[in-house]
């Protein structure tokens, strides 16, 4: 089942180096080439042990989580869930009113957050960092340009400016919040790191699915990559994408066919995997996607 538009989102390895080089800067530790190279990925079961940091730790009820585009749909119900859960949430939000709307219903932090703009998101870390730190980073901000009628952008339809704008957000965004928390991330005992993306994003499904759109599912098989290499740079961090299903949110008008409680469930379970949790890999709440 495909996401949101299905019935339903090395001898040279000098890209790696690079990342262990930024991580060593940030303080962050991380495995030597030949250890992230070798980096298994596991599968999620269904064993307790996920939900317990090394320390021992229940971290059900000791965390701290921001979730990015967090005033609405899958975001406000990740916030609603782990806040349920014990956690202390941060919803992330650019609009100000419906961010602190959003935070009062929940009854959790509210902090002002637009992925696009370097200066929003440094000022998100700084308070975040101000009041203890971070243990989950939720990437759940996310954009698909369609027409007034709802009608999905097709190769004849697609310009520049979409995927550049679609990009912006899914992709350069998912990546400028990562990079500002990453600090703050290694600093906890059990981090981790939930890339909402999409069944679209898998070329394997959407290969054999009439989906016609080309910027949004670009985006999420970029969210995909961008989990794998992550995780192969930062192995004591738990990163994993996941694709909530085709729920009924603003994003697709609504025509989804499963409620946003059924769509954050995989997001939720995710953000509460424990140190020997899987990582490096792409989730639906039915088990592992097919890249």
């Amino acid at each position: 089942m495909l996401a949101d538009q299905r019935p339903s989102a090395e001898g040279g390895d000098e890209g790696g180096d690079e990342a262990r080089r930024s991580a060593s800067a940030l303080g962050i530790p991380v495995a030597p080439a030949a250890l992230a190279a070798s980096l298994v990925v596991a599968v999620p079961g269904t064993s307790g042990d996920w939900l317990v940091s090394p320390d021992g730790r229940n971290l059900e009820h000791m965390t701290t989580t921001l979730i990015t585009g967090a005033n609405k749909g899958l975001g406000f119900e990740t916030a609603r869930q782990l806040s349920a859960a014990g956690h202390t949430v941060y919803v992330g939000s650019r609009d100000a009113e419906r961010g602190r709307r959003a935070a009062e219903r929940l009854g959790v932090r509210w902090v002002p957050l637009d992925i696009t703009d370097d200066a929003s998101v440094e000022a998100a870390a700084k308070t975040i960092e101000a009041d203890g730190g971070l243990d989950i980073l939720v990437n759940n901000a996310g954009v698909e340009e369609r027409t007034p009628d709802m009608s999905v952008l097709g190769p004849s339809e697609i310009t520049v400016d979409i995927m550049r704008k679609t990009f912006e957000t899914n992709v350069f965004g998912l990546v400028r919040v990562t990079n500002a928390f990453l600090p703050l991330l290694g600093r906890s005992a059990a981090p981790v790191v939930v890339n909402v993306s999409s069944g679209l994003g898998s070329l394997t499904q959407t290969a054999a699915y009439p989906y016609p759109g080309v910027a949004y599912p670009a985006s999420k098989a970029a969210v995909n990559m961008i989990t794998v290499q992550y995780a192969k740079a930062f192995p004591n961090m738990r990163i994993n994408a996941v694709d909530p299903g085709f729920t009924a949110t603003d994003l697709n008008g609504r025509a989804g066919t499963q409620t946003v409680e059924e769509g954050a469930e995989i997001i939720v379970r995710m953000a509460q995997v424990g140190a020997d949790g899987p990582t490096g890999g792409y989730f639906a709440a039915s088990g592992p996607v097919a890249w």
